[in-house]
């Protein structure tokens, strides 16, 4: 398979996501201008990724103009066909603007940027991710001002009914309490999926934390579980 990642204007992290497939992961990886709109080189079971930066400099609301990006019209089409996406960070905020993935990500509840690690856990096992992750507690860093996941009670409803909750912060020992999340997200999400189990996304950046020269690969496990089919 390969891997498709996406550069707007105002990435940042476009190149460690490439290296952290490339280089860690031994996977074939594309980069992808924002204004090109063919993906007819990707199959479902490869995987475009958003990766997080500022895009567009997080003018208007973060990812409110990325949305409207040519390749953007092509994610959405490549997803309606089953195929997987990941975004992460920016990428993430992207995902909800566009519509992919449900809810919206709001300034953190301390009102500062949070750039350190934190621990997550996967919620469950009835997405790709979480099947693939288990129950272990991984490191992985944040660094965004608007991460604080929130949705509506019966959007909430739907996605814990139907495993959409991808990772919940927590603390080293895997408790997920307040004194955990690092922005306020509602329930301490930091990432969920769609409904039809092929679109990620998620706040913490798995791609920092793959090299043994940082002393953690523990976002591996996440990228790694990509490489799989639904």
């Amino acid at each position: 398979m390969k891997f498709g990642v996406i550069v707007f204007p105002g990435s940042n992290c476009d190149r460690d996501m490439a290296n952290a497939l490339q280089h860690d992961l031994k996977q074939e990886v594309v980069m992808l201008w924002h204004k090109d709109n063919d993906l007819s080189m990707f199959t479902p079971e490869d995987c475009i990724v958003l990766p997080g930066g500022f895009s567009y400099g997080d003018y208007l609301r973060c990812g409110a103009l990325a949305r409207f990006s040519p390749m953007m019209e092509q994610v959405i089409a490549f997803a309606g066909t089953g195929g997987k996406v990941l975004g992460v960070c920016n990428g993430f905020q992207i995902l909800c603007e566009s519509g992919l993935l449900p809810g919206v990500l709001l300034q953190n509840e301390h009102q500062r940027f949070v750039c350190k690690n934190v621990y997550v856990k996967s919620a469950g096992t009835g997405n790709l991710i979480g099947e693939h992750v288990g129950d272990k507690v991984l490191k992985i860093p944040v660094a965004h001002n608007e991460g604080r996941y929130y949705a509506d009670p019966a959007t909430l409803k739907k996605l814990h009914e139907n495993n959409q909750v991808l990772f919940r912060y927590c603390d080293e020992h895997g408790e997920v309490h307040l004194n955990s999340n690092p922005n306020g997200a509602i329930n301490n999400i930091a990432g969920i999926c769609n409904d039809g189990f092929n679109v990620f996304g998620m706040m913490p950046h798995p791609e920092r934390a793959c090299s043994s020269e940082l002393n953690n690969t523990d976002g591996r496990m996440i990228l790694k579980a990509l490489t799989y089919v639904n």
